[in-house]
């Protein structure tokens, strides 16, 4: 299974487009992404990464919701491993 996780672009590193990079926030957590198939992407946006690739520009809503939806699972998992 894949798992593309939202960031939102601090900054890009503007240059040839193909090798376009960016830093990108995943709660604080800042890592260098490629912006190689979202050439559309700015700073302030927010992109679905996954393994260092940034594969689409998603809204700040949108991105919230994927987050709510991650700790909602991550909860559940945590309430299974508790036990009864």
């Amino acid at each position: 299974m894949c798992l593309a996780i939202p960031g939102e672009i601090l900054s890009i590193d503007d240059g040839d487009p193909l090798a376009r990079n960016a830093r990108v926030s995943f709660g604080g957590v800042v890592k260098e992404v490629s912006l190689a198939l979202v050439p559309e992407a700015m700073a302030r946006d927010y992109v679905l990464v996954h393994a260092g690739l940034a594969i689409s520009v998603v809204d700040q809503e949108e991105a919230r919701s994927i987050l709510d939806t991650f700790a909602e699972l991550d909860a559940l998992d945590d309430a299974e491993a508790a036990g009864p």
